[in-house]
């Protein structure tokens, strides 16, 4: 996993979110994104990041996601590691 891949992710999953009108809603709704500027923020590492946290945060989205774009369930959260904001271990 990199940063590349991790971008890719998170498109995927903004994608997969788009298509289905409710989870769109209730995303928007949870983060506060303004759905005018999300269609120009979809190069925003920030915005992106945002797009993990929600899937991560709502299992059944994830679930759901994570069959549709045929990866392992934990893809998105290692993907989240490489984008702004992620939690440092401190091990």
């Amino acid at each position: 996993m990199n940063y590349e891949k991790s971008e890719i992710i998170a498109l995927q999953a903004l994608a997969f979110i788009a298509g289905n009108e409710k989870i769109m809603s209730w995303m928007l709704a949870e983060t506060g994104v303004d759905p005018r500027n999300l269609s120009h923020s979809a190069d925003n590492a920030e915005i992106l990041a945002g797009v993990l946290d929600f899937l991560l945060a709502h299992e059944e989205v994830l679930i759901d996601f994570c069959a549709e774009a045929n990866l392992d369930a934990t893809g998105p959260a290692r993907a989240r590691q490489f984008m702004p904001g992620a939690p440092v271990e401190d091990y």
